[in-house]
């Protein structure tokens, strides 16, 4: 049987690598790779010269990795990279290492560069708990959904973005997440790096003013109080201040009375009433 190596690269800047991964990328039999055209720019620039048989993207990997399964069990050395950073986060990989381990077939990671650890270790936000969301939905609806249900998640959140979409996400973001600050991590490990921090809204009309965004982009979501945590401290709160905190971390007006007026057991008018006399300054 032979080997899988999982092996990460630079996710920018070249020199991103380690001295195991380029000997592991000399010495393997053959390199599979997501893009071979972006793969090679890196092969080339250490004086790597190794084949690539087959690219492996989404599309075409559950049809490929019988072929490369065959290699591995006749005995070869594979290297998978991606175009940029750690396989397999939000990038193909999986079925191949997941019928690989079925095959009793060695896997080896070689760790290094991911977008997500470098943003969440510059965002200031907590490290302690975190959890990784991939790219957002494409269509509106779904997207709403899906900031939703964020909302209600009290650990630092990472997610990745398109720079062609990342006006559409900050925007439902910004009604999702208004109090919540976050971090937008662009070209990170590139000439061009940039990190802005602050409310959805605040980013989003930076980002408006722009004639173009391009490059990669990473959005850290800062640590909030979950719903739960809110409710069982509700007698800590003013009223007011409880249906706004409610609101804060995700839920309607209408859901945030309705859940206030059900944990002190008042009348949803009175909640209603209160809450609106607070916005009237009164």
């Amino acid at each position: 049987m032979g080997t899988l190596f999982i092996v990460a690269t630079p996710i920018g800047n070249l020199e991103d690598i380690t001295l195991r991964a380029l000997r592991i990328l000399k010495e393997c039999d053959l390199i599979i790779a997501e893009d071979t055209r972006r793969s090679h720019q890196l092969l080339q620039h250490y004086g790597i010269e190794k084949p690539f048989e087959r690219s492996l993207y989404r599309g075409v990997e559950r049809e490929r990795v019988e072929y490369f399964l065959e290699k591995l069990k006749a005995g070869a050395k594979i290297a998978l990279i991606s175009d940029a950073g750690t396989p397999l986060i939000s990038d193909p990989g999986y079925e191949l290492v997941r019928r690989a381990i079925e095959e009793k077939i060695s896997v080896v990671p070689i760790p290094g560069p991911t977008a997500l650890i470098a943003a969440l270790i510059v965002s200031g936000f907590s490290t302690e708990r975190f959890v990784f969301e991939g790219v957002p939905p494409k269509r509106a609806k779904a997207k709403r959904e899906f900031f939703a249900r964020l909302a209600k998640e009290p650990r630092t959140i990472v997610l990745y973005e398109s720079p062609h979409r990342v006006l559409d996400t900050l925007e439902v973001m910004s009604e999702f997440f208004s109090q919540r600050r976050i971090a937008l991590c662009r070209e990170l490990t590139k000439i061009h790096e940039e990190i802005l921090r602050g409310t959805a809204g605040e980013i989003l009309e930076i980002l408006r003013a722009r004639p173009t965004i391009k490059g990669e982009i990473t959005i850290v979501i800062e640590s909030g109080e979950s719903i739960e945590s809110i409710e069982s401290r509700g007698a800590e709160l003013s009223v007011v201040e409880h249906v706004q905190k409610l609101i804060a971390e995700g839920l309607t007006k209408r859901e945030a009375i309705k859940k206030v007026a059900q944990l002190r057991e008042l009348p949803k008018r009175e909640v209603y009433n209160q809450l609106v006399a607070d916005e009237a300054g009164e």
